[in-house]
């Protein structure tokens, strides 16, 4: 197959590694990971713009669109597709993506309260944890009474953290190691990061079964939305966490 990945630029080190490797012929084009900064109406609209760009020029040159990302809060939510099947991992967010599958991570979340994550692609395209959250950027914190009343307990647990933003509740940094790191600098800047915040330190290993996976063709329904033409991507609040309507 030949295929088109628009990825977050956090990947890139573990997506080229994969993309070398594959049977398919995969091109890729990686986008700014300041994306998660913009309001998620901004994130979709650039999003869709790289997808139309492909759709416009090379829309029967690929079998489809893979896309390194995962729900992303909502930012992925309307995300269309065009001429060409849009392929996206079942993830709230990329650690999924780290981790192998959405049940090791929801696994490790439930067991780890206030974790925060590493990455090579966190550290090198510089993330900051003083961040805050783009809800409360723009004054949108969330109720957690609210989020309990439309999501049930478990979901409203898991989406107060995220949309919170906020580093009172944070208290060990965990760093992913993917096994394509170059020495142990990345490693020792986490354990540095988590020191200097008195904050416990652990390293795990990563999975790039699900990443790798997704270059070489195997979308199996449990893993993966395959979004057909003139479907667009909706957020579905149960083991599902993605789903598709028509546009």
């Amino acid at each position: 197959m030949r295929l088109k990945l628009i990825g977050c630029e956090i990947l890139y080190r573990e997506m080229c590694a994969l993309i070398a490797r594959s049977r398919n012929q995969v091109d890729f084009e990686f986008l700014p990971k300041g994306l998660h900064d913009m309001a998620s109406a901004g994130m979709l609209e650039r999003l869709q713009k790289a997808v139309d760009a492909v759709d416009a020029v090379d829309a029967e040159h690929y079998d489809a669109i893979l896309l390194g990302y995962a729900l992303c809060g909502t930012g992925l939510v309307g995300l269309t597709a065009r001429g060409i099947p849009l392929v996206l991992p079942r993830g709230h967010d990329c650690m999924t993506l780290f981790m192998g599958s959405k049940e090791r991570y929801l696994d490790y979340f439930i067991n780890h309260a206030g974790v925060y994550f590493r990455t090579t692609g966190w550290l090198e395209r510089a993330q900051s944890l003083n961040q805050l959250s783009i809800q409360s950027k723009n004054g949108l914190d969330p109720d957690y009474t609210a989020l309990v009343a439309k999501y049930g307990e478990e979901n409203a647990q898991y989406l107060y953290q995220e949309l919170s933003g906020s580093l009172v509740n944070y208290k060990q940094l965990t760093f992913i190691e993917m096994g394509i790191e170059p020495d142990d600098s990345f490693e020792r800047r986490s354990r540095e990061e988590a020191e200097s915040r008195g904050w416990s330190f652990e390293k795990i290993a990563g999975d790039m079964s699900l990443l790798k996976a997704l270059v070489e063709g195997e979308w199996d329904e449990q893993r993966f939305l395959v979004v057909k033409p003139g479907q667009r991507i909706v957020a579905r609040y149960n083991d599902d966490i993605v789903g598709a309507e028509d546009a």
